[in-house]
């Protein structure tokens, strides 16, 4: 036998473990599986809220009514008098060109000072619109009174709005903006998030099998830092996962950039069906299942018919003309015939076999609380 011929021979095993091997890995891949930020968060990671009270002055007549909103004129007192301007007693300044606002802001976590975050501003008065406007230096305070940022800046606002005559066009709001970059953070927010020992992730959504397998994964994972025949990972209850930080406090970012892009296999959720009963919106998940049933769905309508009627007196008789009104009533009852639904395990014969009865959004909310009554619809039923 050749050379080339024991070649073939030999690699033609070797092939067909090869495909072996790949069968088996595309089988114990993970068939949907999210990374744990997007299932998660580090507790302690989070974001704070800002408010401050400002003033926007450079509108084009579009500002605060003075007389409706007082505090508008104080505010401008109060800042002129720290600028050394001082207005003569029982003078009230009639404004047009400047508004009181609300400032907020997200300060995110571990913002340093010199950082730039955006702020929101918003009207507190009776301003027509905020368009043009320049936000003066405002304080932004967090929960505890102190001031994190100082904001300051022009208004970026995306409406537009035009009147005269009377008639008057607008395009969305114009009583709120934006400042791209227009806080300058202060202070620094303390996090010791990353010098304790041990973290605690928490879920989006409550779940015990998600925090289960979400510990599994981090337990199975070789992560800098951590022992790979020690569990470092522990879940608490169906929301918070307890896990081990390294010991070297220069591994603690790789560990944690590692166990945020870690990918998990998620439990199937729990069948649910959310219906709003306002709009007639209804939205199921892949989850729902629909055992055999049969339904009869029918319409009543009642119409009512107004028809004006003159009673005119004959001549020379002591009368007066009466005007009424006759109305004719209506109730019109469509039979439905008895329908069977197949049973349907996917989402798509489920939504194929409910669109074959034929009715509207709001009867559908009727059929599905009939059908979850008799034990054919397996989800839950929510209404909002």
């Amino acid at each position: 036998m050749s050379a080339r011929e024991t070649a073939k021979k030999n690699s033609a095993p070797m092939r067909a473990a090869c495909a072996a091997i790949a069968i088996v890995a595309s089988m114990l891949a993970p068939a949907h599986a999210e990374r744990v930020k997007e299932l998660a968060s580090i507790q302690g990671v989070r974001a704070n809220q800002l408010i401050g009270y400002g003033l926007v002055v450079g509108l084009d007549g579009s500002g605060d009514q003075t007389t409706q909103a007082p505090f508008t004129v104080q505010s401008l007192q109060s800042m002129l008098s720290q600028l050394g301007v001082q207005l003569p007693p029982g003078v009230n300044p009639q404004l047009r060109n400047a508004a009181a606002v609300m400032v907020t802001a997200q300060l995110p976590p571990y913002a340093q000072p010199g950082q730039a975050i955006d702020v929101t501003v918003s009207s507190l008065g009776n301003a027509k619109s905020l368009r043009g406007g320049t936000l003066l230096l405002t304080p932004l305070r967090g929960a505890d009174g102190q001031v994190y940022a100082m904001a300051q800046g022009n208004l970026v606002v995306g409406g537009a709005g035009a009147s005269a005559a009377g008639s008057k066009v607008q395009i969305n709001h114009l009583s709120a903006g934006r400042v791209p970059g227009g806080a300058t953070v202060e202070r620094v927010v303390p996090n010791q998030t990353l010098a304790s020992d041990a973290i605690h992730i928490e879920l989006n959504d409550t779940d015990f099998a998600t925090a289960h397998r979400v510990a599994e994964a981090i337990n199975a994972s070789v992560l800098p830092g951590s022992g790979a025949a020690v569990p470092i990972a522990q879940p608490l209850d169906a929301r918070v996962i307890r896990v081990q930080m390294p010991a070297d406090p220069s591994l603690r970012v790789p560990f944690l950039a590692g166990l945020e892009n870690l990918d998990v296999r998620l439990a199937p959720p729990m069948a649910r069906v959310i219906v709003n009963a306002r709009t007639g919106s209804v939205v199921m998940n892949q989850s729902v299942t629909l055992a055999p049933s049969a339904v009869a769905h029918g319409n009543l309508s009642v119409t009512v018919q107004v028809t004006p009627m003159v009673s005119q007196p004959a001549p020379f008789a002591k009368g007066s003309t009466v005007v009424a009104e006759r109305a004719d009533i209506e109730i019109r009852h469509d039979g439905g015939s008895m329908m069977m639904l197949e049973g349907s395990a996917k989402l798509p014969d489920v939504v194929k076999a409910l669109n074959s009865l034929g009715a509207t959004p709001q009867d559908l909310i009727a059929i599905l609380q009939a059908l979850k009554a008799a034990g054919s619809l397996k989800a839950e039923l929510e209404i909002i």
